[in-house]
């Protein structure tokens, strides 16, 4: 998932810009609800959705869209706030072609469209381990490549091998770790390539012991974390040397309301809609944390929640 800036678009109306849509053998629809999509369940519709086919159906879309039309990527919504404004241009989501896994050897080939807990099971139920922490991520591996998650001591650079991406330009790229350039939920890969594939190195394990770490995993995420919510995981990403959560705990944010965006009480680096927030309170929340933060402890939070889309005002008189 890539971020974008709140900034007033001059591209057509929805149905113009459908008419400047290449021939495709997957799905588009216009003024699609993102909302729904999200683990959030707020933001306005994106201009057009598009679900390809298969890795050529994606690749022939990217090549023959006009270039002045902008292309976001999302996965399952997971960290992930759209804007109450919505998205102007093409947003587009991998299906269930871009969630096939299986195994060579000791090596894990799994679609960027895949859940990382499914990939994590999948793992274990091969009698691979190394991919555990993947099951205490929510989210799929599109996102997990893109920002090197990881948790219970582990993330993905520790494990990858290999990944096949997909430039704006329809331009088809596999890469390496040293291509990667991973650092703490960060990759170099530019922001607007497209992963499909990656393929992970584990080693053979006991089945049942890796189940049982996955297990402990469950145990502790349903003890320590929002997890029945509506949430987008973790809000920010850790200072170096720090943890948000006491940052956030320090400044009185535990609790903190705005509308009904809330700061967890059971973990105060996760935001939670709990019914009727807007996009915008969620955000508008998310920066009075940062603004305490950094007034108290000179420390500036980093988001680690992608923000997507424009404010509502924004997008007023662009939309039909």
């Amino acid at each position: 998932m890539i971020e974008m800036s709140a900034m007033k678009s001059t591209l057509p109306t929805t149905e113009n810009l459908m008419d400047r849509m290449p021939p495709v053998r997957g799905r588009l629809r216009q003024n699609a609800e993102l909302g729904k999509v999200t683990w959030f369940q707020v933001g306005g519709p994106a201009d057009i959705l598009f679900k390809p086919e298969d890795e050529g159906d994606l690749a022939d879309f990217l090549k023959n869209l006009p270039a002045d039309i902008p292309v976001y990527m999302i996965g399952v919504g997971s960290n992930l706030l759209v804007r109450d404004g919505g998205v102007r241009g093409v947003v587009i989501r991998l299906g269930r072609h871009f969630a096939k896994m299986n195994t060579d050897d000791d090596k894990l080939i799994v679609g960027a469209g895949a859940l990382d807990a499914h990939v994590a099971r999948f793992a274990a139920d091969a009698g691979l381990e190394g991919a555990e922490f993947l099951s205490g991520i929510p989210g799929g591996i599109g996102g997990a490549l893109r920002m090197n998650a990881g948790a219970y001591g582990a993330d993905v650079s520790d494990i990858f091998l290999s990944a096949i991406a997909y430039d704006r330009a329809g331009n088809r790229h596999e890469l390496s770790l040293k291509d990667m350039g991973f650092s703490y939920r960060h990759t170099d890969i530019p922001k607007d390539w497209i992963f499909t594939q990656a393929t992970f190195r584990l080693s053979f394990g006991d089945r049942q012991e890796i189940l049982d770490r996955m297990a402990d995993i469950s145990r502790n995420r349903e003890e320590s974390q929002p997890v029945r919510s509506r949430t987008g995981g973790s809000t920010f990403a850790n200072p170096s040397g720090k943890k948000a959560w006491e940052l956030i705990d320090d400044v009185g944010g535990r609790g903190l309301t705005i509308g009904d965006a809330m700061v967890s009480d059971k973990h105060c680096n996760f935001l939670i809609n709990k019914g009727t927030a807007r996009a915008a309170d969620l955000e508008t929340l998310g920066e009075e944390l940062r603004r305490r933060v950094f007034a108290k402890h000179d420390t500036l939070l980093r988001w680690e929640i992608v923000r997507l889309g424009e404010p509502a005002e924004k997008t007023q008189g662009n939309r039909p």
